[in-house]
């Protein structure tokens, strides 16, 4: 296979969740800019990518962000506006189903949280990345990277617990409770789940 051919393949596997872990970091137009920039490494470095290569992309990608906001503060202040925009109402454009209030909770609750958690959060949780694999992206160890995980994840529980389900419609007034039941109408808990690796 001749490398043209191993990096369109590596392009079409990864390019998305690259765009999605890039966008998620700076917004979605210096997202784009950035992925293409991580592809462009790739290319120069086709050979040297491990197997499997998706925490080395979100790695490259990590590190153009970095650098993204060393040479221009401006611009990625702006850019994490739109993206904090983009994780704070996303959740509520397209889903009508039962798990709307869960989605919103959890959303609302993870845009509370710090970039950092955010980050470890979804390169496991989003991008489905291992332990081992977003410890690399994040160029930490993997004990470092666990504890750090195992932090944010108690975070988010808080915040799930402070931001909990908005509450329903007022019941209509009816005949009355039945005896030894509680009358005051009750929100359903929001069903959102940490998982542990």
């Amino acid at each position: 296979m001749t490398d043209a051919q191993r990096f369109r393949d590596l392009y079409e596997e990864c390019q998305p969740r690259v765009l999605a872990y890039a966008a998620s970091l700076v917004g979605r137009q210096v997202g784009e800019d950035i992925t293409s920039e991580t592809f462009t490494v790739a290319w120069r470095r086709m050979r040297d990518i491990p197997t499997p290569p998706l925490p080395w992309l979100l790695g490259v990608a990590r590190n153009l962000t970095r650098e993204l906001r060393r040479h221009d503060g401006r611009q990625y202040a702006l850019a994490a506006q739109e993206a904090q925009r983009v994780i704070t109402s996303g959740a509520q454009v397209e889903d009508v189903a039962a798990g709307v209030t869960e989605r919103a909770v959890a959303l609302q609750a993870l845009a509370g949280l710090s970039a950092a958690d955010r980050e470890l959060l979804t390169l496991v949780a989003w991008h489905g990345l291992g332990p081992r694999q977003a410890a690399r992206v994040l160029g930490c160890s993997g004990a470092t990277f666990a504890v750090r995980l195992h932090r944010a994840r108690r975070r988010l529980e808080r915040a799930v617990d402070a931001v909990g389900p908005s509450p329903g419609p007022e019941p209509e007034p009816g005949p009355g409770p039945e005896p030894g039941l509680d009358p005051r109408p009750r929100a359903p808990r929001a069903n959102v789940t940490v998982k542990e690796t």
